[in-house]
């Protein structure tokens, strides 16, 4: 049986003037031949050599064979890059003569651009065409050599407002930043740096962008110690005030700011008002 999408090694059945038909090795002629085109029949070959091929199809939908190489083959992720956007969707260069199709419905909210490089894995659509896919979580792998504690890196392919930031570490294994680990917008496309805090039964693994609690800590407090500096030794809210506020000022969680606020309120270096953070200077910055 033919695999599109998948290299495999057929006998050559006849020589044609197009080429070399193709078959599977000990199939009779009723199930079927493929036509590698002349322009990639190796020199010499003849009616019952062996040859390995790509398949796919072409622009008439008929199954071809070639022995170029494609960057992606069938379930595989990794990135390709728009050659062009048209009327059902873009067309990416996988290193065929015919290009691969990325639909608009496979892609997310924000459309891709010419140019551009995407995170995609190669599926088969309805009509058994090889299609590419901006949704890779059911290609993921699941085996990864990480632990928690290791630091990574990942491309973003997908936000949640449910559950987090999916993310494809290494290009191939499968994450999430879960929502509460969120401290920033990160858009789909984008390269980040992160720390495995769980592995889970399945193999999936969780991350946080933020360092451990006794580290980040450190890093907190200088960062509000700046910001207070820069507004003057006051900031207009203190660590009662909302999540959504604290996220988007501060770049941390509520929980992070509180215990970055109680390290500087127990080092001496602020006071909390009722409705604001005061600097309090340091002599021997005077």
């Amino acid at each position: 049986m033919f695999q599109l999408g998948e290299k495999q090694v057929l006998c050559v059945e006849k020589t044609v003037p197009m080429g070399v038909y193709l078959k599977e090795k000990d199939a009779d002629l009723k199930d079927g031949h493929v036509l590698l085109p002349k322009s990639q029949v190796p020199e010499g070959i003849k009616p019952g050599d062996e040859i390995e091929v790509f398949l796919y199809k072409d622009s008439e939908d008929r199954i071809i064979a070639t022995r170029k190489e494609p960057r992606l083959l069938l379930h595989q992720v990794g990135f390709l890059t728009v050659k062009d956007v048209g009327r059902i969707g873009a067309f990416l260069d996988w290193g065929l003569d015919k290009d691969l199709l990325l639909p608009f419905h496979e892609q997310p909210r924000e459309r891709v651009q010419k140019g551009q490089r995407c995170l995609v894995a190669v599926y088969l659509d309805k009509s058994v065409r090889l299609c590419a896919t901006m949704n890779v979580y059911p290609y993921l792998r699941k085996d990864s050599p990480y632990h928690t504690g290791d630091e990574v890196e990942g491309t973003v392919y997908q936000t949640s407002d449910n559950f987090g930031t999916f993310v494809a570490v290494d290009d191939i294994y499968s994450a999430l930043i879960p929502k509460k680990e969120l401290v920033q917008d990160l858009r789909v496309g984008e390269r980040i740096k992160a720390r495995v805090t769980m592995v889970k039964p399945d193999g999936k693994i969780d991350l946080a962008i933020r360092e451990k609690a006794h580290v980040q800590l450190f890093h907190d407090a200088d960062v509000i110690l700046e910001l207070l500096k820069e507004q003057g030794g006051t900031l207009p809210f203190t660590d009662k005030a909302s999540p959504e506020q604290i996220r988007d000022v501060m770049k941390m969680s509520k929980n992070e700011f509180k215990r970055a606020v109680g390290h500087l309120l127990k080092e001496g270096r602020i006071h909390i008002g009722e409705n604001s953070i005061e600097l309090i200077p340091d002599p021997q910055e005077t």
